[in-house]
C-alpha cells in the first residue's frame, strides 16, 4: 500500500515536471531584457560621434567584447507570456574611437522615409496615365 502511494506521488511529480504540462489560470509574466532602443535614440546617432557621446545617447551596451572594443551590441528581447518572443539587435562599429556606422533591426527616420517614398508609385506617372486613359475613353465614346 505504501509502495503504491509513493509510486503514485513519484508519477504525479514527474508529470508536473514536464514542460508541456501547465496549470490552467496560472499567470505568466512578460519578460523584458536588455537595452530598450527607441527611434529618437537612433536618430541622434551620427557618424563621427565619440564613444562618450554614444554612451550618453544609448547607455551602456549589453555586450561589450573585451577582445573587440570597437564593436558594441545592444540587444533587447521581449517575451510575452511564453506565447512569442521578439528580439531586436543594434550593432555599433567604431574606428579610432569614433562611430563609423551601425547596423541591425533599426533605421534612422530619414532612411525609413526615403524607403517608403521609393516604394510608392510615382505620382506624376500616375497622373499622366489617368489623363491618357481619359483621352482614350473620350476617343472611344466619340467613335
Amino acid at each position: 500500500m505504501i509502495y503504491r502511494k509513493s509510486l503514485l506521488i513519484l508519477w504525479l511529480t514527474s508529470l508536473t515536471a514536464c514542460s508541456g504540462f501547465y496549470f490552467p489560470g496560472v499567470h505568466k509574466i512578460n519578460i523584458q531584457q536588455g537595452n530598450l532602443v527607441t527611434q529618437p535614440m537612433i536618430d541622434k546617432l551620427k557618424p563621427g560621434m565619440s564613444k562618450n557621446q554614444v554612451l550618453y545617447v544609448m547607455g551602456r551596451p549589453v555586450i561589450q567584447d573585451p577582445l573587440n572594443q570597437d564593436r558594441w551590441d545592444y540587444v533587447h528581447t521581449f517575451q510575452y507570456q511564453d506565447l512569442y518572443e521578439s528580439r531586436n539587435i543594434l550593432t555599433l562599429y567604431f574606428v579610432n574611437d569614433r562611430l563609423e556606422y551601425f547596423e541591425g533591426d533599426y533605421l534612422p527616420t530619414e532612411e525609413i522615409t526615403r524607403i517608403k517614398e521609393s516604394q510608392q508609385p510615382d505620382k506624376q506617372s500616375n497622373n499622366q496615365e489617368t489623363s491618357e486613359q481619359q483621352t482614350d475613353k473620350k476617343d472611344s465614346e466619340s467613335s
